[in-house]
């Protein structure tokens, strides 16, 4: 049985309270701007670095934009304590890894449709070896760094992820 394709697999579509409302291909969720569900993962090394990385240019939405997470799609049925977990070992090339802790959901609504984003983040001491179909180029950033490349606008970031990180900023510091 041949590999089903991005395009192909199917995801929960919800609505504005991220109830299940029916599921569809991915394909057509994008096609269709349809509600779905996608998880982030910060992942840190042992020195408390954020693992960053360039997309593939095969990528379905974002192709060769940078990122500041691990993560995608929700498949249908899957919960999103479960898709982190997935999603994190399969990006980072990576077994064993703990579960990722989840920190907040908002709803992304901007470039590229509108989805729940699940952020979480996880430790990962672990040697990485990324997903060469999603990964094109990586390294681990202090968030000093980090910080730094988002302000200088040269790196072209996914902006779900820019979103995502703005908002785990300000969650960061309203909990200090």
């Amino acid at each position: 049985m041949g590999r089903v394709s991005a395009a192909d697999e199917v995801l929960d579509v919800v609505d504005r309270d991220d109830r299940v409302t029916g599921r569809a291909p991915r394909g057509e969720v994008y096609a269709g701007g349809l509600l779905h569900r996608c998880v982030f993962v910060q992942a840190r090394d042992a020195r408390g670095r954020v693992f960053v990385h360039r997309r593939t240019a095969s990528k379905l939405v974002f192709p060769s934009a940078y990122d500041m997470f691990v993560g995608g799609v929700v498949g249908a049925g899957e919960s999103y304590a479960e898709a982190a977990l997935r999603e994190a070992e399969e990006e980072l090339g990576v077994a064993g890894l703990a579960q990722p802790v989840p920190l907040f959901k908002f709803l992304y609504e901007g470039p590229g449709g509108a989805w729940w984003s699940y952020v979480h983040e996880v430790r990962c001491e672990l040697p990485v070896r990324p997903q060469e179909s999603e990964v094109a180029w990586h390294t681990w950033l202090s968030e000093e760094e980090l910080a730094g490349r988002v302000a200088d606008g040269e790196w072209e970031w996914v902006p779900d992820g820019l979103e995502a990180y703005r908002r785990l900023r300000a969650h960061r510091e309203s909990r200090q």
